[in-house]
């Protein structure tokens, strides 16, 4: 019932845009956060709790309703917990949407904007509005009725001169700060939710973009929309913007109520707000103690130079005395009467804090949106595909180069073995940029994920086959043809394609491999550190810089694990078989030692040359690429999805 209620107001602007919503009501009831601290892997340390939220209880209506606080008061955290975007582990109390539990899907049926922006830069605006309709309203909605939608709220926004320019990123020079941020907005506005959470909107914006940025909500908020955004210090034209103000201090309610009577309340209280103060800055003033009714006080005591302590001291006893101040005043006690009056009319449902996804679209639909905006990404950024394909000719022509048109001797023994080694360890090391396909658009990809954008499966599928298709199989194709006909390697076609194939395979296999190890990082220099000591612990069972059979039989099983010895070995494999290195040359000149066949310089090696002796390496490779890829799944599929 309560989600159909969400659901029906989330229609009831589609009929038009001047049509006055019907915002929710959110009221949130003996609210306690705690988070665990300390502890380690191996618990030298005791886990302590600390308290995030203490006793929170107020009511949000319809309107522009702020959370205000000095910088840790937990004012994102209380934000979070009523988005139902906070880990239900350590949380007790309630949160109502209308009288009724939140229900399970309650973040994919209201907008959340984070503070920092989550937009695809390459796109424009107005696809970036498309691909967010196409995926968060419903199928019975037609294409023309979401291409209206996105037209109808690009003007609304005011982003109409802007709406074909590309958002911009490090590389693309976008639109505005202030049209980043009315663009991020528009992606949740596209459901018509009934309560928009905003995370520091004005976070990164001068002072006009931050106004006009709230002047837009406090629009939404007129039309009935309900609106709650935490903030950190607004100038006074924001402030008198707001209909509701909560403010914290350490997780603590000092007060909750209308915002143009804060000021008031506050001298009621003995702390008058200076003329030409900024409400905003004189309440964090206070709350710090540093207001100057409060230093005026402290110049008649006897210590001119109190030390820290006793600071830490009277801070505390000024906190102390706000909350009592507000638990004694008449404005919480009619919020607390109020506030029973919704717990007496709730319907006698069991509350539930699972957190639950639904999807307005089906698994296809989501495919084909997804994939669609991933190789358009990657097309439209230049140092992922044009410089990649760059990179790998200049390295094509550098290793042909070296080994130009190897010869049937002795020479050629080394210098093949030499190219080989080199092909397959520049595949794995290339594969390195793999590592941010996952860390460069994790921020995008759980907040899309979280809002029922897509399914995990989508997304890594697409990002899966975007980056094998365009960044690894175009660049092994390319460097197959470049190099294998400028070193001058076995000439028939049966051989040249297995070569390609082999080459493509390694780099499937490394680029699974950097996918594994980085897709639960969230640092890339980390995850490159981890990748490259791996990658050159590999190289050293690759059967080059040592002879494999000889290596002590408690270290011999590492081989089994290295990704180039798998390659190599296929490669000298296809090469050597059949070549001879000694024609023409008698007995008598041959030196002591060596192979003049492709087949004895492999047994030396500890190469099996059979048929299954070759084919056995892809089979590992492959069966190595679906392991790692498994891994990278699973850690994409429980990442930590709440803060």
């Amino acid at each position: 019932m309560m989600e159909a209620g969400l659901n029906g107001a989330s229609k009831s602007q589609s009929a038009g845009a001047k049509q006055q919503l019907h915002g929710a009501t959110v009221s949130f009831h003996n609210i306690f956060y705690k988070v665990k601290q300390g502890g380690g892997c191996f618990c030298l340390k005791k886990t302590t709790t600390k308290d995030i939220l203490i006793d929170l209880n107020g009511i949000m209506k319809p309107g522009l309703n702020a959370i205000m606080g000095a910088t840790g008061s937990g004012k994102s955290s209380f934000l979070d917990v009523l988005a139902a975007r906070k880990d239900p582990a350590g949380l007790t109390g309630e949160v109502l949407i209308d009288g009724a539990p939140q229900p399970p899907n309650f973040k994919c049926l209201s907008g959340y904007v984070v503070q920092d922006d989550v937009v695809m830069g390459t796109l424009t605006v107005r696809e970036n509005f498309t691909f967010s309709a196409a995926l968060r309203l419903p199928s019975s909605i037609t294409q023309q009725e979401k291409e209206q939608k996105v037209n109808r709220l690009i003007q609304e926004l005011g982003l109409g001169r802007v709406a074909d320019s590309k958002v911009g990123t490090q590389l693309i020079r976008g639109i505005s700060g202030g049209e980043r941020k009315r663009t991020n907005i528009g992606m949740e506005l596209i459901i018509d939710p009934p309560v928009l959470f905003l995370d520091e909107p004005t976070t990164g914006l001068d002072a006009s973009t931050a106004n006009s940025v709230l002047l837009l909500l406090k629009r939404m908020a007129n039309h009935g929309r309900t609106v709650i955004l935490s903030i950190h210090q607004p100038r006074y034209t924001i402030y008198r913007l707001f209909d509701s103000l909560t403010l914290l201090v350490n997780g603590k309610q000092v007060y909750h109520g209308p915002a143009q009577r804060a000021l008031d309340y506050f001298s009621d209280i003995g702390y008058t707000c200076e003329a030409h103060n900024n409400p905003a800055d004189f309440f964090l003033d206070v709350i710090n103690g540093d207001s100057t009714a409060v230093a005026l006080n402290s110049m008649e005591e006897e210590d001119p130079r109190p030390d820290a302590d006793s600071v830490s001291m009277s801070r505390r006893g000024i906190e102390d005395k706000l909350v009592e101040e507000y638990r004694n005043c008449q404005n919480y006690k009619e919020t607390k009467a109020e506030l029973e009056a919704i717990v007496q009319g709730k319907p006698a449902t069991t509350s539930s804090r699972s957190r639950t996804i639904t999807y307005n679209t089906g698994f296809l639909t989501q495919f084909k949106w997804v994939l669609k905006r991933t190789f358009r990404n990657l097309l439209l950024n230049p140092q992922t595909s044009i410089a990649q394909v760059a990179v790998t000719l200049f390295l094509a022509l550098v290793v042909g180069a070296l080994f130009f048109d190897v010869k049937d001797n002795q020479s050629g023994v080394q210098n093949r073995i030499g190219a080989l080694f080199f092909i397959v360890v520049n595949q794995c090391f290339s594969s390195l940029s793999a590592a941010e396909l996952f860390i460069a658009e994790r921020k995008l990809f759980t907040h899309e994920y979280i809002s029922g954008y897509y399914r995990v499966s989508v997304y890594f599928l697409c990002k899966i086959l975007s980056d094998i298709i365009t960044l690894r199989t175009i660049p092994a194709i390319i460097f197959s043809c470049v190099a294998y006909f400028m070193i001058g390697l076995k000439p028939t076609a049966e051989a040249f394609f297995i070569f390609m194939f082999t080459v493509a395979l390694v780099s499937y296999t490394a680029t699974s491999m950097a996918m594994a190890i980085s897709a639960d990082q969230t640092v890339v220099a980390i995850a490159n550190i981890f990748m490259t000591i791996t990658c050159v612990f590999m190289m050293i069972f690759a059967g080059l810089l040592v002879n494999l059979p000889s290596i002590v039989s408690w270290l011999a099983w590492l081989k089994y694990l290295s990704v180039p010895r798998y390659g190599l070995s296929a490669l000298q494999v296809n090469e050597f078989t059949g070549l001879n290195f000694c024609n023409g040359l008698n007995s008598s000149v041959i030196p002591p030692g060596s192979s003049c066949t492709g087949e004895a310089f492999l047994e030396e090696q500890g190469v099996d040359y059979s048929s299954w002796g070759l084919w056995q390496n892809h089979l590992a490779l492959i069966i190595m690429t679906i392991c790692f890829l498994t891994i990278a799944y699973l850690k994409l599929r429980f990442i930590k999805k709440f803060t």
